[in-house]
């Protein structure tokens, strides 16, 4: 299934894994931040690989 969302929920630790494997969909700054407009698509295993490896698994996502 496509990844329609994602999103990142409270408790966020700034390790910056996400960004360092998708830095197309996520971006640091004081905490993890989704990017408006990224394509989520044509990143999907990046951003599940991403929420799997979050230590404090905080990264969500929803499929269509």
């Amino acid at each position: 299934m496509a990844i329609k969302k994602v999103w990142i929920e409270e408790g966020c630790t700034s390790c910056g894994v996400c960004e360092d494997l998708a830095p197309e969909v996520f971006k640091m700054e004081d905490e993890a931040e989704v990017i408006e407009g990224a394509d989520l698509q044509a990143n999907e295993d990046l951003i599940r690989e991403a929420a799997e490896e979050c230590p404090v698994e905080v990264i969500q996502f929803e499929e269509e």
